[in-house]
């Protein structure tokens, strides 16, 4: 991976508050904050923390120099994202001025403003909720992950595989991890440019090859999502537009590298 105006304070035992630490970028960012040599600490309801409510966040802040928020929830609801990102991002907002964190990094996705989907409208309240904060902030937005495709394929039972039609330039989640931590220990800089994967993909190609890799028989149906937004799905939409950071593992790779662990049953269908 390349990286452009990310330059890292040699430090070492930097304490690092993960927001969603146990989720899948999540876990990554944790693991990548230890091997950096510093302390992570999980913000999750599992370690006795709600985010939601900001239970916990004090006493889990105190000390912390940084702060990662990779949280997120499952919804297609513009109010019900809404109002979770918001009350999310003020509650770590308000817990670490308390705490003394010194910067606060929210991870976003590229083209939230050009494509007009509910979820995507939670992402920019908390773009604004942290723009307008006062902790020093950086917001990285990111393609989607190489893991999109299995994502989309479980929010649809067997033996369909309901996938919208959209161009991507899918990165691989551990990257995007790596990255944030790099942005975590370096001065704040506001909006960073877009982290993107090294190729534009169609979800609909992604989606059949994890089928074929996987040995996985459903009715794969391709659909364009109505209105401005699905025709900004399946343009340039989602796509970075402007120089920055980009991934070196394709998805071909990394599902060479994880479909033995997500392969099911022999003729499961």
């Amino acid at each position: 991976m390349t990286y452009e105006n990310t330059t890292a304070e040699a430090r070492i035992g930097v304490r690092i508050a993960v927001a969603g630490g146990t989720g899948l970028v999540g876990r990554l960012v944790v693991e990548e904050v230890t091997a950096a040599g510093h302390e992570p600490v999980v913000l999750a309801r599992s370690r006795g923390v709600d985010l939601t409510t900001g239970a916990g966040l004090d006493a889990a802040l105190r000390g912390a120099e940084a702060v990662i928020d990779v949280s997120n929830l499952t919804t297609t609801s513009a109010k019900k994202s809404c109002a979770f990102f918001e009350r999310v991002s003020r509650e770590l907002l308000d817990a670490g001025a308390r705490a003394g964190v010194g910067h606060h990094v929210a991870l976003s996705i590229v083209g939230i403003d050009r494509v007009g989907m509910g979820y995507y409208q939670g992402k920019l309240r908390q773009e604004d909720v942290v723009r307008n904060g006062a902790t020093p902030w950086t917001v990285l937005r990111a393609t989607q992950f190489h893991e999109f495709a299995q994502q989309t394929l479980d929010r649809v039972p067997r033996p369909l595989a309901v996938v919208p039609r959209m161009r991507t330039q899918p990165v691989a989640a551990r990257e995007v991890a790596q990255h944030l931590v790099r942005l975590a220990l370096a001065p704040a800089q506001g909006m960073a440019p877009d982290l993107a994967g090294p190729a534009v993909e169609q979800l609909v190609d992604l989606t059949r090859r994890l089928l074929r890799a996987r040995n996985e028989r459903r009715l794969l149906l391709p659909v364009t999502f109505p209105g401005a937004a699905g025709r900004a799905m399946k343009g340039d939409g989602l796509l970075p537009t402007g120089r920055g950071p980009r991934g070196s593992q394709t998805f071909d790779a990394w599902l060479a590298h994880h479909v033995a662990d997500t392969a099911p049953a022999a003729g499961r269908g």
